[in-house]
């Protein structure tokens, strides 16, 4: 997956995994992702684990990046809340083609947070994000 981003990894600083240090976004529009849990279209959290419930979430956020113009590959920042951390360190495999059948090869600047709860009790993980809709000479873009 490309970007219209810049993705920046200094050489002084450890090799991400999973993720980018920084990320130049390129000029456009802002969207703005409010928390997205693994809920349904009812809101209803029926998975248990979190890889599943991180599956649902994410594309939660695929779903309302694409409402509003968006595309996956133009995340520019992404924050995770889990209340299970050592679950998501002990499912990286797993998470990780979660996040890949999501967001493909795409890393932007990101954290992950443990938290003790999230507002729905069953939610084990909430996942906002940010991205910029790359502003393209004009007739680049459908």
């Amino acid at each position: 997956m490309t970007t219209p981003h810049l993705l920046v990894n200094p050489p002084d600083l450890a090799s991400p995994v999973g993720y980018s240090h920084a990320v130049v976004s390129a000029p456009g529009r802002t969207v703005h992702v409010a928390g997205q849990i693994g809920g349904d279209a009812d809101g209803r959290v029926t998975e248990t684990t979190l890889a599943a419930q991180l599956d649902v979430a994410l594309g939660n956020v695929v779903a309302a990046l694409a409402a509003a113009g968006a595309a996956p590959d133009e995340v520019v920042t992404m924050q995770l809340y889990t209340t299970v951390m050592d679950e998501y360190r002990n499912n990286l495999a797993e998470i990780g083609r979660v996040y890949r059948r999501h967001l493909g090869r795409h890393f932007p600047a990101m954290a992950l947070v443990g938290v003790t709860e999230l507002v729905v009790p069953e939610a084990k993980v909430e996942v906002l994000a940010t991205a910029v809709i790359a502003a393209d000479p004009p007739g680049t873009r459908g």
